[in-house]
């Protein structure tokens, strides 16, 4: 956009080296080029500005696939204005006197322009081509024949505008069948994938086997020497058992041999200490017999007069128990005399009490007793009539006491 100035009534324009300003001043053209500076008067001016570097123009679009696939092409067409001069005369470039804004919107109808022009040869084309090749092949067909169909065009050299290049970013068909197309690609590769790990596992169990194979000849190979070590253990412990058997016969003579030498010898040195012992005895039982013979007189005088005294002690203990035991009877007897005499004088109940009292003291421990009808019946019977005898005693000697009392009186 130009840069415009405002002083006293005058404007002042400065393009740039991009922009090409055309000035017409009272139908007249005043300035036409790039990168123009001049004064004007904004009431007697008519300015026009033509960009004429290059620009690119994105377009998204949708088209028809031969098997009614909808796809999805992004492209880019990089265009310039050749001749500014048509290009401001067949479309609105003007642009403010006092603001230096374009008036219309020029390049928007160079874009519908350029995007019709590429979309109607893009369907063109792809009308024709299946999804499967328009998404193989689509993307070099559809921009050479929008770049041809660009070239061919002939309202773009009428309007002054060169098409510098052609580009087609994408072309994708809807995210469902995008899915769906991939779907044979990512299982081939998933097989491929499997393949790799069953034939990864297929080497890995083939080394196990190998490992295991050689374990297995390693396990044998020390169960062989194992065996031959065991072989060479027994005939070691055999012969060593054959040496020891060896020495110990020898060990046994040897102590065989001196055994018989000291039991020999032990032999001959009991009998000459049994001979010394003998004779020793013998003369030691000689001198005790003297002695015990001496011994002996004395020991038997003195023996007789302990059994003497021993004797007469007896009797003394003798007579002296006789005598005390027949005090003692006496007393016993005299005692019992007596105590005849007390039962002979009390009368038959109190005989009776004393009899029960004295069975009583004398009965173990009872925890209980059981009295039957029968005995009980009995027993007060028994006390009833002692209670009606004692009455008539009461009373006959009641009257036995006032008849004597009257006599006394």
């Amino acid at each position: 956009m130009a840069d415009i100035t405002r002083r006293l009534g005058w404007r002042h324009l400065r393009g740039a080296p991009t922009a090409h300003v055309r000035h017409h001043r009272s139908g007249r053209l005043a300035h036409d080029g790039p990168g123009l500076s001049f004064w004007y008067r904004s009431l007697t001016a008519a300015l026009s500005e033509v960009p004429v570097d290059d620009r690119e123009l994105a377009m998204t679009f949708h088209a028809r696939t031969s098997d009614f696939q909808d796809v999805t092409v992004q492209a880019t067409v990089t265009y310039r204005i050749s001749d500014p001069a048509v290009a401001a005369a067949r479309l609105d470039f003007s642009i403010d006197p006092d603001t230096g804004i374009w008036r219309g919107a020029p390049l928007e109808q160079l874009g519908t322009l350029l995007t019709e022009t590429a979309q109607q040869h893009a369907l063109d084309v792809l009308a024709r081509t299946p999804l499967a090749a328009a998404l193989a092949d689509g993307v070099a067909s559809v921009r050479e024949r929008v770049a041809g169909g660009l070239a061919a065009e002939p309202r773009l050299p009428a309007t002054g505008i060169d098409v510098v290049a052609v580009r087609v970013v994408a072309l994708r068909p809807e995210p469902e069948v995008e899915r769906a197309l991939r779907t044979p690609a990512r299982e081939q590769i998933q097989q491929e994938a499997d393949r790799a790990t069953y034939e990864r596992r297929a080497v890995a169990v083939e080394r196990e086997r190998t490992i295991a194979e050689n374990e297995l000849a390693s396990q044998i190979e020390l169960a062989r020497r194992e065996e031959q070590l065991v072989d060479q253990r027994g005939t070691n412990t055999r012969r060593e058992a054959e040496e020891h058997a060896a020495a110990d016969a020898v060990r046994a003579g040897a102590e065989a041999a001196r055994t018989v030498r000291l039991a020999e010898a032990e032999a001959a040195r009991s009998l000459h200490l049994a001979e010394a012992e003998a004779g020793r005895s013998l003369r030691l039982a000689e001198a005790e017999a003297g002695r015990s013979a001496r011994l002996t007189e004395a020991e038997a005088a003195r023996t007789v007069k302990l059994a003497d005294a021993e004797a007469v002690r007896a009797v003394r203990l003798a007579r002296a128990e006789a005598e005390a035991a027949r005090e003692v009877g006496e007393a016993r007897a005299q005692a019992q005399a007596a105590w005849l005499r007390v039962h002979a004088e009390v009368d038959v109940a109190t005989l009776n009490a004393l009899t029960g009292t004295r069975l009583a003291e004398n009965l173990p421990h009872i925890d209980s007793i059981t009295v039957s009808p029968d005995v009980l019946t009995g027993l007060l019977s028994r006390l009833g009539g002692a209670a009606a005898a004692g009455a008539g005693a009461a009373s006959s000697s009641g009257s036995g006491s006032g008849s004597g009392s009257g006599e006394s009186a």
